[in-house]
């Protein structure tokens, strides 16, 4: 198996990274995020119209390229290495493969809008009795004359706050259903509660109290939502982690040249064995996340159970990987590894949000054991 990148995706990697090198810059990204409005517009159109990335892996017949799972994995891993809070993931990975999987006129025309980059999607599926089981939605949607109506509360749903549409998950009376709203439209019955995350991301609270929506706004068939919303589980998973080794491989960087700069009884502290045994134990943590996430997402585009087995397998590995890694790099630096001027901070928190996104480590250990013990089964 070839693991090389073909010059077209090597050439994505180096423009994209060129441009975030020189473009994105960290402590004005932190400033939109915590004082203005959580993120930079003027990127986002970039990304459109420059680099072409929010089209990268969609569909030629909506505007994009048409790439793939390695695509993404090259995409995602650059933006975590830049600690990019634009919602890349939540509007590309998670929901436009939604719409694309969805079809239909809505879906394909709000597509065409996510490439060009001047709509933002958001997935609000998460409960507060359910969590994670996006299956077992407690959010009701029933039929009223020639349309639906929404009652329910979802939580957590990121990029909510900066979203024109969200995906909403709702039970039927055919079963698990997902709605398109339009949040340029009326949506009395809808209230939403924005906050800031502690890894300056945003992301919001719904309450949803009769809300009514047009008969087109049920995507897909009705009631048979859930093998969608599952493998947008897996995408959305495999993509944060491939961020993840991103962030990872930015951290070690800096705390390998911290070591050689600072300095202790008159040495440099990266000259010191156990301290040069720390950074080489956050290598091997870091190359063994990217082996993990390679595995999973060339198995993206294979069936559910596989598929699964890859992701879990990855979402777990990087888990610990990111917990590790940031935790020894913040203890490197010393105390002002967490302050807010040092990048390791910031990528610290990242490094431990993502470990609670799309299935916590614990959860994913869980599933690939009991994906692993049913294929060993005669």
């Amino acid at each position: 198996m070839d693991f090389n990148l073909s010059k077209e995706q090597e050439l994505l990697r180096d423009g994209l990274t060129k441009f975030l090198a020189t473009r994105y810059d960290l402590e004005k990204s932190r400033s939109a995020a915590k004082t203005g409005a959580g993120w930079q517009p003027e990127i986002w159109r970039a990304f459109a119209d420059e680099l072409g990335i929010l089209g990268a892996t969609l569909p030629e017949d909506v505007g994009g390229i048409g790439g793939g799972p390695v695509e993404l994995m090259v995409i995602t891993e650059a933006l975590g290495h830049a600690l990019v809070v634009e919602p890349y993931v939540d509007t590309v990975v998670v929901c436009g493969g939604l719409l694309r999987r969805a079809g239909g006129a809505k879906a394909t025309s709000l597509l065409e809008d996510v490439a060009a980059g001047t709509a933002i999607v958001a997935l609000a599926a998460g409960e507060a009795e359910t969590g994670d089981r996006w299956q077992d939605a407690a959010t009701t949607a029933q039929r009223d004359g020639d349309g639906w109506i929404l009652n329910g509360h979802k939580i957590m749903a990121m990029s909510a706050p900066l979203a024109t549409h969200l995906l909403v998950t709702a039970t039927t009376s055919e079963g698990l259903s997902l709605f398109l709203v339009d949040l340029g439209e009326d949506t009395t019955g809808l209230s939403l509660t924005g906050y800031r995350t502690v890894d300056d991301r945003r992301a919001a609270d719904i309450v949803l109290d009769g809300l009514r929506l047009p008969t087109d706004a049920l995507l897909g068939v009705d009631g048979h939502a859930w093998p969608s919303l599952a493998q947008a589980l897996d995408e959305g998973a495999a993509a944060i982690c491939s961020e993840a080794v991103g962030g990872m491989r930015k951290v070690l960087a800096d705390t390998v040249e911290y070591a050689k700069q600072r300095q202790q009884f008159g040495v440099p502290i990266g000259s010191f064995q156990v301290l040069q045994h720390r950074m080489v134990d956050m290598h091997i943590e870091v190359e063994q996340a990217s082996a993990a996430v390679l595995l999973a997402v060339l198995h993206l585009e294979d069936d559910a159970a596989v598929r699964a087995r890859s992701v879990s397998a990855a979402k777990a590995t990087v888990g610990r990987a990111a917990r590790f890694v940031g935790q020894q790099a913040v203890q490197l630096h010393g105390g002002m590894g967490m302050t807010e001027e040092l990048a390791i901070g910031h990528y610290f928190k990242r490094l431990t949000a993502m470990q609670f996104e799309f299935g916590t480590t614990d959860h994913h250990i869980a599933r690939y054991a009991e994906l692993t013990k049913v294929n060993a089964q005669p």
